[in-house]
């Protein structure tokens, strides 16, 4: 490897090491569904966002909380140390469509009505908090 790639390369993984990342395949909800619950916790703290899936109604609320705790242990392992609170955020959370099981119910007059199943996939990439940008909020205030 030419030291200018190997430059580069280092450069890249320096910088992947601030984020953290865990993905959740073929979930048997719908994206609409999923959805909903992302939105409540995007760009929040971490443990603030475990406080809202925890006492949420929602079913897909159980599924998101143990992703988000899945990247919260990753970034946890890339840093060889504990996440304090206050210190991560969710950066990005996109829910996506995933493969969608076609059935067929039975209607009157010998017709079928179509069901359509849906599935989707949840991405979670944590970031930490900068210590300038908390500087300056608190400066603002």
């Amino acid at each position: 490897m030419s030291s200018r790639k190997r430059i580069s390369a280092e450069q890249r993984k320096e910088n992947r090491k601030e984020v953290a990342l865990a993905v959740l395949k073929n979930v048997p909800s719908s994206p609409r569904k999923m959805r909903y619950v992302a939105d409540l916790v995007r760009g929040t703290e971490v443990f603030k966002a475990l406080g809202i899936l925890k006492f949420s109604n929602k079913e897909a609320s159980a599924k998101v909380e143990k992703l988000l705790l899945s990247a919260i242990s990753n970034w946890e392992q890339k840093n060889e140390r504990k996440a304090e609170p206050g210190e991560l955020y969710i950066k990005i959370i996109s829910v996506d469509e995933g493969s969608t099981l076609k059935r067929l119910r039975p209607a009157p007059q010998g017709r079928g009505y179509r069901i359509r199943k849906r599935s989707n996939h949840v991405t979670i990439v944590l970031d930490t908090f900068k210590k300038e940008e908390t500087i300056q909020e608190n400066e603002q205030n």
